[in-house]
């Protein structure tokens, strides 16, 4: 058995359809408060994993607040990682990496590399999701992402809002805000056998692009956690799950 069946079989079978939504509410966000209101809006909106910080408390309090939503912890120091398991955490990712660049730091592939091996030493038999650092060349990006693999990575996930500059007003915008991490997947999903997660600037018009380009399923934070109203949240999520939907219909 695979790590992957380990998961619970709606997220298997998202993942496999390739249409799984991830809600994040944000690696470095331990406001309690702002976690539960993105945790309860990804459960009403049908979200397929909630990504939190790699805190316990936040861990548990996600599970209860989405009414039993897998929970996935995001962290760069794999040590976090087993108490946030031990709290009920399915599966745990390295990225992404998207609040640090601000801080002028940059994670490259041996860093990125050493944490994957580092993770999978502790956790041996936890779903491992890693995200490729959207700073490196495209054929760096591919060959990062196959040397992950073969680290125990069991799902590679791919970023880039961060670096996009859309000039554009309306949906052209938002698809030139998509451009690197669509990019990303689409190269990295033909270069690896293992699911690929395309996060990071993505929005209702831009997800079933990703679906197009290769990825399993997509992750969406900004979207949803700078909203500060629970409804307009879970109308926002709904939505996003429309949008995976109709992706599925178009290639059936």
């Amino acid at each position: 058995m695979t790590r992957l069946q380990q998961l619970p079989v709606s997220l298997q079978r998202s993942l496999e359809q390739r249409s799984a939504l991830k809600v994040i509410a944000g690696l470095m966000n331990f406001d309690a408060a702002s976690v539960e209101r993105v945790a309860r809006a990804a459960g009403r909106g049908g979200a397929d994993l909630i990504d939190v910080a790699c805190d316990p408390g936040l861990v548990r309090l996600a599970i209860e607040a989405s009414g039993g939503v897998p929970v996935c912890v995001s962290s760069v120091e794999p040590e976090q990682f087993p108490a946030a398991v031990e709290a009920g955490a399915l599966m745990v990712e390295i990225g992404n990496y998207d609040a640090f660049y601000p801080q002028g730091r940059i994670f490259d592939a041996a860093e990125v590399l050493d944490l994957t091996r580092r993770t999978r030493q502790l956790l041996p038999n936890v779903v491992l999701s890693v995200t490729v650092p959207h700073v490196l060349p495209m054929d760096e990006q591919e060959q990062l992402a196959i040397d992950l693999v073969g680290a125990g990575a069991d799902l590679i996930q791919t970023e880039g809002g961060t670096s996009a500059k859309p000039f554009s007003a309306g949906h052209l915008g938002l698809i030139e805000k998509a451009a690197p991490t669509l990019a990303a997947a689409h190269s990295i999903s033909r270069a690896v056998d293992v699911p690929v997660l395309c996060a990071s600037g993505l929005s209702a018009v831009t997800l079933p692009m990703a679906i197009a380009a290769g990825a399993a399923g997509v992750g969406v934070g900004s979207a949803v956690n700078r909203l500060q109203d629970e409804l307009a949240m879970v109308a926002v999520v709904r939505g996003l799950r429309d949008a995976l939907g109709s992706a599925v219909a178009a290639r059936v």
